[in-house]
C-alpha cells in the first residue's frame, strides 16, 4: 500500500524525530510512505483566524501536491482534523467542492490508521510503567481520533493508563489562542498540569506536538517531574522498532 505522510508544521521545526517514528511505524505495518517535499501548512492558524481565503489557497496548494488516490497520513489530530472536515466547510459553497471532497475522503491521522485500516498489534517489550493522555481539541471534537490512540497505548500490556480527571479541557494551545492571550492560557495549562501532577504517573503521552511543548513548558518551568512524551515516540521505544 502506498500513502503520502505530511508531516505539519511543528512535525517540521520541532518533532523531526517523531515523524520519523511515525514513518517508521507506518513501514513496518507494510506501508510504502511518500513524503513530498514541497508540503506545507495545514492552513490552520489562518483559518482559526478568519482569513478564509488564504486558507483556501493552501487548502489547493495541499491538495494538488497529493494528487494520486493514496492515503493521506498525518501524525496529529489537529492537522487531520482540518484536512478532512474543516476544508469541507470552507469549500461548501465552492465550484472546487467534489475536488475538496475527494481529497478529505483519504485524510487520516496516523492512529486512526493504524488501527482501522491497518489493524496493528504490538508486543510491549518495555518495563512497566504507568502514563496519563492528553485529548487535544481538534482530534477530540473535530478529527475523533481519540479512541484509536488509546487503543494503541492499551495493547501495551505493561502500560496502566491512568484517566485525567479533566482530560477534555484545553491545555490552552490553541495555536495563535496562546499568542492571543497568554494571561487565559496560562490559567488554562497551569491547571492542566495540576491534573497530571494528580495522576501519580511517570509519562504525559499525547498525539499533538503543540500541546506538548505547552504542556512540557509548564512543566518544567513549574518543577513537574512527568516525562512528556509524543504518542509514536513512545510506542517505538515501547515496541523496539
Amino acid at each position: 500500500m502506498k500513502v503520502y505522510f505530511f508531516a505539519t508544521c511543528l512535525g517540521g521545526i520541532a518533532y523531526s524525530d517523531t515523524c520519523v517514528n511515525a514513518i517508521k511505524l507506518l513501514q513496518n505495518a507494510g506501508a510504502e510512505v511518500i513524503f513530498k517535499k514541497d508540503q506545507t501548512c495545514c492552513g490552520q492558524p489562518s483559518y482559526n483566524s478568519g482569513y478564509y481565503e488564504d486558507t483556501k489557497k493552501i487548502a489547493l496548494h495541499n491538495i494538488s501536491l497529493f494528487d494520486k488516490p493514496y492515503p493521506i497520513i498525518i501524525p496529529s489530530g489537529s492537522c487531520a482534523g482540518v484536512m478532512k472536515v474543516d476544508y469541507l466547510e470552507l469549500f461548501a459553497s465552492d465550484g472546487e467542492y467534489n475536488k475538496v471532497e475527494e481529497f478529505c475522503s483519504r485524510v487520516y491521522e496516523l492512529s486512526d490508521f493504524l488501527v482501522k485500516e491497518l489493524k496493528v498489534q504490538y508486543e510491549d517489550k518495555g518495563e512497566k510503567t504507568k502514563v496519563t493522555w492528553h485529548s487535544n481539541c481538534h482530534a477530540l471534537r473535530v478529527c475523533k481520533s481519540i479512541e484509536s490512540s488509546k487503543k494503541l497505548i492499551q495493547q501495551l500490556k505493561n502500560v496502566e493508563l491512568i484517566e485525567l480527571e479533566r482530560e477534555e479541557e484545553c491545555c490552552g494551545f490553541g495555536g495563535t489562542f496562546s499568542i492571543k492571550e497568554p494571561d487565559i492560557s496560562n490559567a488554562m495549562v497551569l491547571e492542566k498540569i495540576e491534573d497530571i501532577k494528580s495522576r501519580n504517573v511517570e509519562y504525559l503521552i499525547s498525539a499533538d506536538a503543540g500541546c506538548l511543548m505547552n504542556i512540557s513548558g509548564a512543566m518544567k518551568k513549574n518543577g513537574i517531574n512527568v516525562k512528556p512524551v509524543h504518542l509514536y515516540d513512545f510506542i517505538i521505544n515501547r515496541v523496539n522498532l
